[in-house]
């Protein structure tokens, strides 16, 4: 994840790429751009402290090293991280985005609509309520956090089948097919 001044927000930003998570407590905007992927933005209001997930998929085997790029295991990660820096269960709120089924040619059961529902269950079944939605859709999304507010900025993109956003996500699912990786060690030859 790469910090920087964002100069439309005018402030400090921290970019999120699949399978990263942050928590902030200050005026940090977290940002990420979203195709099929879905991102959660949670935050305990009283203590103003929240965070933004990145997951490419809903479930799957964490034990390759890159276990957020799951979104059960990104979920666990987000809300433990938030309770560790003193956040009360009972008072997360969520913002959910993304779940676009912006890959051209995948009409059965697409990835996006995968991770949409996975999120809008995971949540449910947590009982933690969700404030703000922008899933599916066939648009990628930028997505601007800011958890010491819980406001949110989504901007839609254009139709991006043959876009940035396919080819990175593309891209970042070779990359993960091509590693060899076991526990938190990456191993290479």
């Amino acid at each position: 994840m790469a910090h920087y001044i964002d100069p439309q927000l005018q402030r400090r930003a921290v970019k999120l790429l699949p399978a990263d998570y942050f928590i902030g407590d200050d005026e940090v905007a977290i940002v990420t751009v979203l195709g099929s992927c879905v991102a959660a933005c949670m935050r305990d209001p009283v203590l103003r402290i929240g965070g933004m997930n990145h997951f490419m998929l809903p479930s799957g085997n964490a034990d390759g090293g890159s276990g957020a790029r799951y979104g059960s295991y990104a979920m666990e990660l987000l809300i433990n991280g938030l309770l560790k820096r003193g956040a009360r269960r009972e008072r997360l709120e969520a913002k959910v985005f993304g779940g676009g089924n912006v890959l051209q040619g995948f009409t059965s059961n697409p990835v996006g609509t995968r991770n949409a529902e996975f999120v809008l269950s995971y949540l449910a079944a947590e009982r933690i309520p969700i404030l703000a939605r922008d899933l599916l859709g066939i648009h990628p999304r930028k997505v601007c956090y800011f958890p010491a507010s819980g406001s949110a900025l989504v901007k839609r993109l254009p139709h991006a089948h043959d876009d940035t956003v396919v080819t990175q996500e593309s891209q970042y699912k070779r990359s993960l097919a091509a590693s060899k990786s076991a526990g938190d060690v990456e191993l290479f030859d």
